[in-house]
């Protein structure tokens, strides 16, 4: 048994003590972040994290020994957990739900300590893409080494007042242990307990990063077509409609609307769909109807597979690249509703009519993704666009640029989850198609973008 099977329902979702205290939680935390404005704040703040993260964490871990003890016909440990849901303790699912709860709410504090690297990094999104390039972190609680990071914090800001902040309360930053802002700003470190233990590697990898930023050189990786690309165009997104949609969701029970730029998106809200005191069907029926007409007036057809969408529903902490919603210009409920699953949102294209979108912008495109192809893999191509640019030369010879730009998922999750304006995308790839110093692999970074996230 797991959040949202089919045989547990929202209400004990919603009910489950654990996942009522971290809504609770989440909304004082969402407010620090965003009004963060000094070393002292976001010392705090992390230490307040770093609380909440070990103490579920620490129960994770005692419950998952539970689970592997009844698997071998044995009683939970001595000292474990009770479990908090009022089901049957001698049921191994009760433990397993506990386990799964305590591993969606851990996720749900890192998503507010990515939140805090966004406020710390001044909302540069560089630096996220570029300190991401690493598998995602493990466990927290028990680490080895975590006693000397814990150490390296305090005597950062016990000797000299600045922040250092621990990587293992965030998702996104996964190259390096711990980032202190110092006078020329943020510098990034490996801890270890002795000096034998450091990887050259590891060290170099926190180089290339930091180089990356400066002069849009080589991304960390195997892969030197992976470069950072400014964009002069500013970030124009349409929050409007996920400020009007979150707050209508929470009222209404779900919300729907075209979104410009051949998209449609549906949010539902669990505490709304329960105050509506719809029966299982009833809401099936709505929900469906809402869609359906906001796919319709999005110019989404019928034909799925070729559709590709973007969902909030246990994502929160998973991928480095997605915004957390805890900057999200939305009221701080809200955001926690999302982050917790409380609330969810789907944003949805039709691949097809997108390519159409970009073609008449005098951006030759073709969605290449074919129909029945099943689940998406992450790099595959679905989406390509070209340009032919020509330039003459002072002896008179012609020098032609022809370029393709290929569209993977997580340039699309991109486009489809932050509602990008759709002008403002196309800008984007018209300037990296038509630049001569544009990579084979780009990631593009609009201007002011930090005027867009809260």
């Amino acid at each position: 048994m797991k959040l949202f099977d089919p045989g547990f329902g929202p209400e004990e979702v919603l009910v489950h003590p654990r996942q009522q205290a971290a809504q609770a939680d989440l909304v004082p935390l969402i407010e620090r972040v965003r009004t963060c404005r000094s070393p002292q704040d976001g010392y705090e703040l992390q230490q307040d994290l770093l609380r909440h993260i070990r103490a579920v964490e620490s129960d994770r871990n005692a419950f998952s020994r539970a689970v592997k003890r009844m698997r071998d016909g044995k009683a939970p440990q001595v000292g474990a957990p009770e479990p908090q849901s009022g089901l049957d303790r001698s049921d191994i699912e009760t433990w397993i739900l506990e386990r799964e709860l305590c591993e969606r709410v851990g996720r749900q504090f890192r998503s507010v300590g990515d939140a805090l690297v966004w406020r710390a990094f001044n909302r540069d999104r560089r630096y996220i893409l570029a300190l991401c390039r690493n598998p995602p972190p493990g466990i927290m609680e028990g680490k080895v080494g975590l006693e000397a990071e814990l150490e390296t914090v305090e005597r950062h800001w016990r000797d000299d007042g600045r922040f250092a902040l621990m990587h293992d309360l965030t998702n996104c930053l996964r190259i390096g242990d711990i980032t202190v802002w110092q006078d020329d700003g943020p510098h990034t470190y490996e801890i270890k307990t002795k000096d034998r233990y450091r990887s050259r590697a590891q060290e170099q990898r926190i180089e290339t990063a930091y180089e990356a930023i400066r002069t849009g050189s080589a991304l960390p990786g195997d892969n030197p077509d992976e470069r950072l690309h400014d964009i002069d165009t500013p970030l124009r997104t349409h929050m409007e409609l996920l400020q009007t949609a979150t707050q209508r969701a929470a009222t209404d029970g779900t919300f729907a609307a075209k979104v410009p730029g051949s998209r449609a998106l549906i949010a539902v809200d669990l505490h709304g769909v329960i105050s509506q005191g719809w029966t299982r069907e009833e809401f099936g029926q709505r929900l469906a109807r809402q869609w359906n007409a906001a796919r319709r007036r999005a110019r989404i057809g019928d034909q799925l597979d070729l559709n590709m969408h973007a969902r909030s529903l246990d994502s929160v902490s998973r991928d480095p690249l997605r915004v957390p919603w805890g900057i999200y210009p939305i009221h701080p409920v809200a955001a926690a509703r999302l982050i917790g699953d409380v609330m969810t949102l789907t944003v949805e294209t039709s691949g097809p009519s997108l390519a159409a979108d970009l073609t008449a912008r005098g951006i030759p495109a073709q969605w290449v993704r074919p129909p029945g192809t099943g689940e998406l893999v992450a790099g595959e191509v679905v989406m390509e666009m070209h340009s032919q640019a020509e330039w003459r030369a002072s002896n008179g010879l012609t020098a032609t640029l022809s370029r393709t730009l290929q569209v993977r998922p997580s340039e699309m999750d991109r486009y489809l989850i932050e509602l990008m304006d759709q002008d403002c995308w196309a800008a984007g790839i018209r300037h990296l198609l038509l630049s001569p110093d544009t990579s084979d692999r780009p990631w593009p970074v609009f201007r002011d973008e930090g005027q867009t996230w809260l």
